[in-house]
């Protein structure tokens, strides 16, 4: 019996030690031809397999499907293609296995859920995607077996995010002292909206937060009760009708007419909040009823009135002075250009060919998008644009046109250069408005000497904005607000106002609120008795009230001497911080709303009218919020 044992032990190990795998199995049992061993890449789990005893077939593919990587290589040339081809496979189907098994640690029907879910709000896509085929064979495809979720499961999840996000955000303007809405109404496809946004400044790191507050469907005629109830009712929606400071809108006559009729100036509300009473109802055909509205005051849009400069008092001193012929006649060519260009794909291929560059079409109503377009125009030599004009048939620019329209980007790079500062979100407070003017007229004016045909054109747009911005220069809320940014200071006002300034400064900071303001460097208690000579007191020490008035000067003096300009200085000025807050909060344009309405150019389609007008401002209110609210529960 042992020698039979010894016999089968020395085949076995002499089979194994032909094909390497002695450091792989380890003998267990005799089977007659066949063997078992235990596999020891498999310990400590326990796993038998059966073999001849000429041949490891079986243990080869064994390790090419549990241990990729793990197997011995023949020595014998015999064979090898068909070993190569078999190990090919099997590596297939391992990493197959492997892939489905990561995935199904990784991915779970939920989380697929909630990836489509982002992927619908965040891109704006149809909630049609769900149904079409490729989709649905993309998502089984990638994610070995799971499906896409319905419309119902969709509709359900809009429902819960938009509740998740509505109490997020509530909870974070709950901790906000002051904030800042912007308006507008949008109107597409004959249907239109009103929207509004919120933005308020990080009491800590000093940055501009931003979200969506509405996004609702107007209907019937637009009046301004309707207007102004929709304000107020957005404002108590979400607690904050106390905490607004101001409500910026363009100078559009529905919004002037709202705020005409129920917006208080500041000079008659200390807080700036209007109370009225016994105005008609929002909706229309309703009896009138008693109704409360809190409007806050109105901060016009200054990207908006300087665009008025440009597209008014601009057009009308061109077209009473003796350049009208030259710039019309230059302007048309330009408009023919961006016509053959926008309608014609050829048109459009010309100018990448000849230019190597796309030229940018003005396709919506804004005068820096056309001056961005004429800008590209100017910047192709005479060849291209000689031959562009060729291959568009337009007529060529004359050298007379041509220095016309350079003049024209050259005098104008101010103004559009202040206008994407307007409109900018981040980094735009109501501080940068007063200097931006002040700055443009200056460069306005330089130009002015040189200028070979818009002399008359730049003493028109400085006098229209004297005019236009006249309320802004006295409003006593924008001195404050500039005054408070650190990279203006007081800078920018005559060195004769810059004391009446300080004791303006001063004195608002005095009426902060002093749980709100937190000393830089604290000062001994006056009421602590650590010793003998804390209690004897002789009348020598000042009252409270005069030592704060006395270190509010000071540090309102301090801070008016440094030269730095980051946000990060204020950190030092306590009350000059909480200036800042409050009277920069305001945004100075209402391109934070305008962005709510034009993002991704799909909002109102064919395939999103199945929505109902509630679901399709939760889509919106979602997609806007994304990323300061989760969308789905980690």
């Amino acid at each position: 019996m042992d020698a039979d044992h010894q016999e089968t032990s020395g085949e076995t190990k002499s089979a194994i030690n032909t094909w390497r795998y002695r450091h792989h199995f380890t003998y267990k049992a005799d089977q007659g031809k066949n063997i078992i061993v235990q596999c020891n890449l498999c310990l400590p789990r326990v796993n038998l397999l059966s073999t001849s005893k000429t041949s490891t077939s079986n243990l080869k593919k064994h390790l090419d499907r549990t241990h990729l990587g793990c197997e011995a290589r023949p020595d014998a040339k015999r064979g090898r293609k068909k070993e190569e081809y078999n190990g090919e496979e099997s590596r297939h189907c391992q990493l197959k296995k492997l892939k489905a098994e990561i995935i199904s640690k990784c991915l779970t029907q939920a989380k697929i859920d909630d990836l489509i879910f982002n992927f619908i709000v965040e891109d704006c896509q149809s909630f049609y995607v769900l149904e079409q085929p490729g989709f649905r064979k993309l998502i089984a495809g990638l994610t070995e077996g799971l499906k896409s979720m319905d419309r119902v499961t969709l509709f359900t999840k809009v429902d819960h995010g938009f509740s998740k996000m509505r109490e997020e955000l509530m909870s974070k303007l709950s901790s906000v002292q002051y904030v800042c809405t912007t308006a507008d109404i949008w109107t597409a496809h004959n249907r239109s909206f009103f929207g509004m946004t919120c933005h308020w400044i990080d009491m800590d790191s000093l940055e501009r937060k931003s979200a969506a507050l509405a996004f609702a469907r107007l209907q019937g005629r637009i009046t301004y009760d309707t207007i102004a109830g929709r304000i107020h009712d957005v404002h108590v929606a979400y607690n904050i009708e106390s905490k607004v400071q101001t409500t910026v809108t363009d100078n559009g006559s529905p919004f002037i007419s709202v705020f005409r009729e129920f917006a208080l100036d500041s000079q008659e509300s200390d807080d700036d909040i209007g109370f009225y009473e016994n105005v008609s109802t929002v909706l229309e055909g309703e009896p009138e009823q008693d109704m409360l509205l809190f409007l806050p005051t109105v901060q016009r849009c200054a990207s908006h009135t300087l665009e008025q400069i440009v597209t008014d008092d601009f057009w009308q001193a061109v077209s009473q002075g003796p350049m009208c012929q030259l710039h019309y006649s230059a302007m048309a060519k330009v408009f023919a250009i961006w016509s053959k260009c926008h309608h014609l794909q050829v048109g459009m291929d010309a100018a990448e060919e000849i230019g190597k560059m796309a030229l940018v079409v003005p396709t919506v109503i804004r005068w820096n998008v056309e001056y961005c377009a004429v800008q590209k125009i100017v910047s192709l030599s005479e060849r291209e644009l000689t031959e562009l004009c060729a291959r568009l048939e337009v007529p060529r620019f004359q050298p007379e046109e041509m220095a016309f329209l350079k003049e024209y980007v050259t005098v104008f790079h101010p103004l559009a250069f202040a206008l994407e500062l307007f409109q900018a979100e981040q980094k735009c407070y109501l501080g940068l408005v007063i200097p931006t003017v002040l700055s443009l007229k200056n460069k306005l004016n330089e130009q002015k000497d040189a200028a070979k045909y818009f002399g008359d054109a730049i003493n028109a747009i400085v006098m229209a904005i004297d005019v236009r911005f006249q309320e802004l220069f006295g409003s006593t809320e924008a001195k404050i607000a500039t005054a408070t940014t650190p990279q203006f200071r007081l800078w920018w006002m005559a060195a004769s106002e810059r004391e009446e300034m300080c004791a303006l400064l001063a004195s608002e900071a005095s009426q902060m609120d002093p749980c709100t303001v937190t000393e830089a460097n604290t000062s001994r208690n006056l009421s602590t008795i650590e010793s003998e000579d804390d209690f004897f007191s002789y009348g020598s020490v000042k009252p409270a009230v005069q030592i704060q008035q006395r270190g509010v000067l000071e540090e309102i003096r301090k801070y008016v001497e440094g030269t730095g300009k980051s946000l990060e200085c204020l950190q030092d000025f306590p009350r000059v911080k909480q200036l800042f807050l409050k009277y920069n909060t305001t945004l100075p344009s209402t391109a934070p709303v305008q962005r709510l309405f034009s993002q991704k150019g799909n909002l109102v389609t064919s395939q999103r009218n199945f929505l109902t007008d509630d679901y399709f401002e939760r889509i919106q209110l979602l997609r806007y919020n994304s990323n300061l609210c989760s969308l789905v529960s980690e």
